[in-house]
């Protein structure tokens, strides 16, 4: 039996020192997490955008995590992305989405609670407007990156997916911090592999302190 670890590829992984945790379900041994980022300054394992991944071979990846990046996406680049993702998964490999719930920021909004606290992070705090738009602290014509150029609820988010060639789509709306996660794959999943996969994005996850800068 191979003893060969399982690769990661956690786009958007930001700097080491950041404090971002990848899910646990990946952290331990068996996993080996490769780091992905737009922004060399994060000292990443391979320097580049989730829309062009030249350096990470076909079907080489077993699990991809991409947390608060699908948002900074055009819609016209979001199959681009998943396109890209596809290209670089295992027949049976795993992508793990996190990204804002529009629709919990968007009940404060009918509210007219624009500029009212709906959770606080590392980064402070963090409005419904950040919600929408990128956290205005890490914002400005000086880095048009982190803007957000496109949003999901979890059924816009789901159906996005399964559109792109993803069968099995697995997700769920974390409404007291305001994002989505789902987990899914290219490939017909059992009723067992399906409840994995709920476990994987159920485990709590230490928020990142600040807006990813893959893209």
């Amino acid at each position: 039996m191979s003893n060969e670890r399982k690769k990661l590829l956690n786009v958007g992984a930001g700097h080491p020192d950041s404090g971002a945790k990848i899910p646990a379900f990946f952290q331990n041994n068996h996993w080996k997490e490769i780091r992905l980022d737009i922004d060399k300054n994060n000292q990443p394992d391979v320097l580049g955008t989730m829309l062009d991944m030249p350096e990470i071979k076909d079907s080489s990846i077993d699990a991809i995590y991409s947390s608060h990046n699908i948002e900074h996406l055009y819609p016209d680049e979001i199959p681009i992305a998943l396109k890209e993702f596809k290209r670089v998964l295992k027949t049976d490999g795993l992508v793990v989405i996190a990204c804002p719930d529009l629709q919990s920021a968007a009940k404060m909004i009918a509210e007219d609670k624009l500029l009212d606290i709906a959770y606080k992070s590392p980064a402070g705090i963090v409005t419904p407007f950040d919600i929408v738009y990128s956290h205005r602290n890490f914002t400005g014509r000086d880095k048009p990156y982190m803007a957000h150029h496109g949003g999901f609820t979890l059924t816009t988010l789901i159906d996005t997916l399964k559109s792109n060639g993803f069968v099995s789509v697995v997700g769920k709306r974390r409404q007291s911090f305001f994002d989505l996660w789902v987990c899914a794959s290219i490939e017909d999943k059992t009723k067992e592999e399906l409840n994995m996969m709920r476990t994987i994005i159920s485990a709590p996850v230490v928020k990142k302190p600040s807006l990813p800068t893959d893209f």
